[in-house]
């Protein structure tokens, strides 16, 4: 076997043993534990709204243990300023990401692997590409902005759409910012984390608004 494909099958072995890991500690937080971590990530998130004023943002919607809570989309909509909107996934077969305009939570509905997206007109592939702030899930990510997703690519292939104009961020729990993560050559950063603790922490790059590796200098 040559020597690239040794190391990308232990790559993809430790990823699937960590994902193990992290997702066993999101489903032993209390319910208590997770509203906690919700309020405080949705905080941070809407304050980055607030302060950057984006003409779009792409984001997801929460499920089950997933940090942020099933309010976030409504949250990040309601501080958005006059005139721009909120985009969010739409999972196509081939596990690409597709993107819809947020309508609302009553325009919401189940789709495979677990999660909830919008029911409106398809807005294509590049969508997220139109986005200055994209908001970005994952298990964990390292301090290098590497991020550990469930295993689909689909995040990966969305973000090499993204401009580097844009900020990608991603909403953690403590202790889910890592010194470093299993990677892949097709793995893609964020460039800054929002944990419950710590707020919004910047990783790597310039980004707007920074001071003291936070973004508004909060």
């Amino acid at each position: 076997m040559p020597e690239f494909a040794e190391e990308a099958e232990v790559a993809h072995d430790a990823k699937r043993v960590a994902r193990v890991g992290l997702l066993a500690q999101r489903r032993a937080r209390t319910e208590d534990e997770r509203a906690a971590a919700a309020a405080r990530v949705q905080a941070e998130l809407t304050f980055l709204v607030h302060r950057l004023r984006p003409g779009r943002v792409a984001a997801y919607a929460p499920v089950g243990a997933e940090p942020g809570g099933p309010e976030l989309p409504t949250l990040l909509a309601d501080a958005l300023p006059a005139g721009a909107d909120l985009l969010l996934p739409v999972l196509r077969d081939d596990l690409d990401l597709d993107w819809a305009a947020w309508d609302g939570p009553q325009a919401m509905v189940a789709a495979g692997r677990g999660i909830r997206e919008p029911t409106g007109p398809r807005l294509g592939l590049t969508a997220v590409a139109t986005a200055d702030l994209v908001v970005v899930p994952a298990l964990a990510v390292d301090r290098r902005g590497v991020r550990l997703g469930r295993g689909g690519g689909s995040y990966d292939r969305a973000l090499a759409r993204v401009p580097a104009t844009a900020l990608t961020v991603t909403p953690l729990y403590d202790g889910e910012l890592l010194a470093e993560v299993p990677a892949e050559p097709h793995d893609l950063p964020v460039r800054a984390v929002v944990t419950p603790t710590h707020g919004l922490l910047t990783l790597s790059g310039v980004v707007p608004h920074t001071s003291a590796g936070r973004i508004g200098g909060r």
